[in-house]
């Protein structure tokens, strides 16, 4: 079985917790035998598939817990908190990273609304909202599989690895998570577009009116799209964004004011109060606490 023989090549290469990069562009793959409580993160594009154990993430209350059974899928920057607080050394966490290139997503994306196939309108729930999880099905694993084992053979790697990239975004797309990664990636994604420019400009103020123009909507209409897409309105993303930012330049060994700065905060008394008010601890506090960050994604 794919997934089994997935489980195997990390085993065979990765003897220590952390995330560890591959031969391959985008992809690294991760160990985790100690519990780690969920804590702030922002997660990237990216689709994050669970061969042993389980992994948890929640935006903005909801939690989603991601194993074996269910890989998750990430189409634009969120702030999350992620941890996880089942993983142990009877029970490890084994898993595989993969960030999606936003340009081949699209590409891809594209194409397949070109096509206009029925058998691509399978979808999440309709309440899958900024992330989602999606069945692994034999199409993903297998594509995962055959990109993996590239790292076998560099000549290989060399010749194939495009290939077998775009193979794997291809089942992805066609996959459980596939019409809720195009919404994000296919013909008018003008809420992703919206939300890689916040995650780009996090020290700028902050216009609905300009990112409404942006992408060409009413304010109301941008905002409730925006809303429908994040569960967050764009004040309380871009909040959540600088937040979980500054909590992770922090747990990296910065000031909480270089923090704070660094992510458009004029104020370190208002940084303060919010951090406290969405994390429940200061963040000096929070920065001196045992932070296990060493999984980020």
């Amino acid at each position: 079985m794919s997934k089994d023989r997935i489980r195997q090549f990390i085993e065979d290469r990765i003897h220590s917790d952390g995330l560890f990069e591959t031969g391959i562009e985008g992809v690294r793959l991760f160990r985790s035998t100690e519990a780690v409580p969920c804590a702030p993160v922002v997660y990237e594009p990216s689709v994050i598939a669970i061969v042993s154990g389980s992994k948890e993430a929640a935006l903005d209350g909801k939690r989603y817990i991601y194993d074996e059974s269910r890989y998750l899928c990430c189409p634009t920057s969120m702030p999350v908190e992620a941890g996880t607080p089942q993983a142990s050394k009877e029970n490890p966490l084994y898993g595989v990273y993969i960030s999606l290139d936003p340009r081949l997503m699209t590409e891809l994306a594209v194409e397949m609304e070109n096509v206009g196939s029925p058998r691509f309108a399978k979808a999440l729930s309709s309440d899958s909202r900024g992330i989602g999880l999606a069945d692994w099905d034999a199409g993903f694993a297998e594509a995962l599989l055959r990109l993996l084992e590239l790292d076998k053979d560099p000549v290989d790697l060399a010749v194939l690895a495009d290939v077998r990239i775009r193979e794997l975004y291809f089942a992805i797309l066609k996959g459980g998570a596939g019409h809720f990664a195009r919404l994000s990636f296919g013909v008018g994604n003008a809420i992703a577009r919206s939300i890689a420019y916040i995650s780009s400009n996090l020290t700028e103020p902050l216009s609905i009116d300009d990112l409404a123009t942006r992408a060409g909507m009413s304010r109301a209409a941008y905002h409730r799209k925006f809303k429908a897409a994040t569960t967050m309105s764009p004040v309380q993303f871009a909040k959540s964004m600088r937040l979980n930012q500054a909590a992770l330049k922090i747990a990296g060994g910065m000031t909480v004011s270089e923090a704070a700065m660094g992510v458009g905060y004029v104020s370190p008394s208002q940084f303060s109060r919010e951090f406290k008010r969405m994390y429940g601890q200061s963040p000096r506090r929070w920065g001196e606490a045992p932070q296990a960050l060493a999984m980020l994604n």
